[in-house]
């Protein structure tokens, strides 16, 4: 390995970024917006774009739950609802992957410099699954929690206290790149560094709790996340 290989490793030595995955890694709104919507429909719902963006960053289970509650609606078909939708988005997604502009350059860099990576989504594990298959490379991120692994979704720290575990690294370590205001307060709850990337559907102003914000992917590099870690551990 050259001395310069070494330098770069050593930028994210001991550090993580966890992503989550919907308007961050991949470019989902449409995907979704029009899978809640076809399969809403077909069960006598409507879900409007306010609707969708209000939501947005909370389980499947949770948002049926939320918009729907005055339906008769038991467990089990909360999750046959559920799991139709989410088959109906990858269905969507898989033709054309939608890949944020900038997000496998950035997680190649991370990989480079020596980041543990993770994606830590409040989708189901197959969403999760789909994307991994999707990397050029497989083994640049080497651990994964999904909706379906958690008892409770964002804005609760869990998604990502168990991305944190997996990854075996501390909180006060881990970056975590969100697009929705419930996962930066997942993010800070967790004690991790907050990110706020806004994406399709959000304004800055819902980033208020975040200890940074950006507008494009380009804007992160190993050594801005690295240098915004060490400023917060001081």
């Amino acid at each position: 390995m050259s001395e310069r290989q070494q330098m770069n490793i050593a930028i994210g030595a001991n550090k993580a970024v966890i992503f989550d995955i919907d308007g961050v890694l991949i470019d989902s709104y449409r995907g979704h917006l029009q899978s809640w919507q076809q399969v809403a429909h077909s069960h006598g719902h409507e879900m409007s774009e306010e609707d969708f963006a209000r939501t947005f960053g909370r389980t499947s289970r949770e948002i049926i739950r939320s918009l729907w509650s005055g339906a008769e609606m038991r467990d089990a078909d909360i999750e046959s609802f559920d799991c139709e939708k989410e088959a109906a988005f990858r269905k969507i997604v898989i033709a054309d992957y939608p890949w944020m502009d900038g997000a496998l350059d950035l997680i190649s860099s991370l990989s480079d410099s020596g980041y543990r990576l993770a994606v830590g989504s409040s989708g189901p594990r197959e969403n999760v699954e789909l994307l991994l298959s999707q990397l050029n490379e497989p083994d640049w991120i080497t651990a994964a929690v999904s909706g379906s692994d958690v008892l409770q979704g964002k804005p609760h720290p869990e998604v990502f206290q168990k991305a944190a575990k997996k990854l075996d690294i501390v909180p006060t370590a881990c970056a975590v790149i969100e697009d929705a205001a419930a996962g930066i307060t997942a993010a800070n709850a967790a004690g991790m560094l907050s990110v706020g990337l806004v994406s399709t559907g959000h304004r800055r102003e819902e980033f208020s709790e975040a200890a940074q914000v950006i507008t494009h992917l380009s804007e992160l590099s190993p050594e801005i996340i690295a240098t915004w870690i060490d400023e917060r551990n001081g």
